[in-house]
């Protein structure tokens, strides 16, 4: 019995051992035009195993690519396409950099600094006091859902004052934002009476049942 683990390693593993045993074939295959036309023949059933990948515009591009992959670059055909370098796939990745935002609080996330920034520039009124005030209430609930423990406000108004750089200098006093409650969405638990039993009598003070 021959198992996988003793099998020759599969080098696009979505097509199987099958399509990679007939490629090791079609570079075996000496005549150019036999070899070129058994190369086509393979391309259409690897199409038709992936069939959701048709729409793409490269779809028969990537086929021939795999297929050359699959026969370790050694398949001579006239492929529609140019046969792809193997430096490409021994080259190493770029280095992805690290975004340079720096969020000072980072429970609040970035929106929040954006949202800041933009009513700032705003001209003093009611509806800007009603965005400080929308956003002071969202950060409130983002600092709830970092910290279940509760939070004044005037901590939540001094956050604000800073990621606004001072543009924004909420009143303190006047500021009521919503209570803890209200932003997580609990209901408070309501003492409920027991049912007196059914077929019994309600005592009256002063009375005497025997």
């Amino acid at each position: 019995m021959e198992y996988n683990t003793t099998r020759e390693k599969l080098i696009i593993r979505e097509y199987g051992r099958n399509i990679q045993k007939m490629v090791q074939d079609a570079v075996q295959i000496e005549n150019r035009e036999a070899r070129t036309k058994f190369a086509n023949v393979i391309v259409r059933i690897m199409g038709q195993m992936n069939p959701n990948a048709k729409d793409t515009a490269d779809f028969r591009h990537k086929l021939w690519d795999h297929i050359h992959i699959i026969s370790d670059f050694k398949l001579d055909v006239d492929s529609p396409y140019p046969c792809p370098s193997p430096k490409i796939f021994s080259r190493k990745p770029e280095k992805v950099s690290y975004g340079s935002n720096h969020i000072r609080f980072r429970h609040y996330g970035a929106n929040i600094v954006k949202m800041i920034e933009t009513v700032s520039e705003r001209e003093d009124g009611p509806e800007k006091d009603a965005l400080i005030l929308a956003i002071a209430n969202h950060m409130k609930k983002s600092f709830l859902h970092w910290n279940r423990e509760a939070v004044e406000d005037d901590l939540i108004l001094q956050h604000l004052e800073l990621l606004a750089g001072g543009r924004i200098k909420p009143n303190k006093e006047e500021t009521t934002l919503s209570s803890t409650n209200t932003l997580m969405g609990k209901k408070k638990n309501k003492v409920k009476k027991k049912p007196e039993p059914k077929n019994q009598k309600r005592r009256i003070p002063g009375r005497y049942h025997n």
